[in-house]
């Protein structure tokens, strides 16, 4: 409502703008402290974390929807992803990873708009792999990934590994997509909407995953269902075999499932 007749309507329009700023303000403030309380939990449990980046409307959206069936909103406008979707994928061999879509980038981004949407953005300085999607079809596409590096590069994440994923090649011009590819060693060409490409893409996603470091060779007995299950999910499986004892796994794992095998399978002597 309005405050008094000598109100003009512009400093009404300010204030509902103040308003709704303050009120943006506060549901950003609320979906960090439910964020940051899920990405400990992803952390603690080393469950490697993929995040979609990209400038605004270069089909990042549509690239999470397309490999997890999250049904985000697609919509062709500046930040219509304000709170990340974070997914949960199983890779070929059943190793889950965390995919994360966040808000899209611009040029120029203003500073209090990079505070304002810091902790949205967070999901890409704390993941261990960025997709940075391209609008393949775009008039300057390098403006562009030059422009999403240096806002990933102020929010700490310049050193994370990137693969350039170059959407819409159905109707880019052939020789924009090759000088990308020529450019950036770790690109891949895909359409979300025709789903060329999407296979390789998740292929070299996987790949680029990074990979525990604990090797392990043991016999884990048949009531720890559990553990093999934890292996699957988290670990990378070089050999399985089912002996009258046990599973027989030979297998890279992190230090703290390795810790819990260890002591799972020293019960067993």
């Amino acid at each position: 409502g309005g405050r008094g007749p000598g109100e003009t309507k512009i400093e009404t329009d300010r204030r509902r703008i103040r308003d709704k700023m303050a009120k943006l303000r506060r549901e950003i403030a609320e979906m960090k402290v439910s964020r940051d309380t899920k990405r400990q939990e992803r952390k603690r449990f080393n469950i490697p974390s993929v995040a979609i980046a990209g400038y605004t409307n270069a089909g990042k959206s549509s690239l999470l929807n397309a490999l997890t069936g999250a049904g985000v909103l697609v919509e062709n406008a500046l930040f219509a992803t304000l709170d990340p979707t974070v997914r949960k994928c199983e890779t070929a061999e059943g190793r889950v990873y965390t995919l994360s879509d966040t808000v899209g980038f611009v040029r120029h981004l203003p500073h209090q708009l990079v505070d304002a949407f810091k902790s949205t953005l967070e999901e890409v300085s704390g993941a261990d792999l960025i997709v940075h999607v391209v609008d393949g079809s775009h008039s300057d596409p390098f403006e562009q990934i030059r422009a999403v590096r240096q806002v990933i590069s102020e929010i700490g994440g310049g050193d994370i590994p990137e693969i350039i994923a170059i959407n819409k090649v159905d109707i880019a011009s052939p020789d924009v997509v090759m000088e990308i590819l020529r450019r950036e060693p770790n690109s891949y060409a895909f359409s979300v909407r025709s789903g060329f490409g999407v296979d390789g893409l998740v292929h070299a996603i996987e790949k680029s995953l990074p990979h525990p470091s604990v090797e392990i060779t043991t016999v884990i007995p048949y009531k720890r269902g559990d553990l093999v299950s934890a292996i699957h999910e988290h670990g990378e499986i070089l050999s399985e075999e089912h002996l009258a004892e046990g599973t027989a796994i030979h297998a890279y794992v992190d230090g703290g499932l390795a810790k819990a095998i260890e002591i799972a399978t020293s019960k067993q002597e």
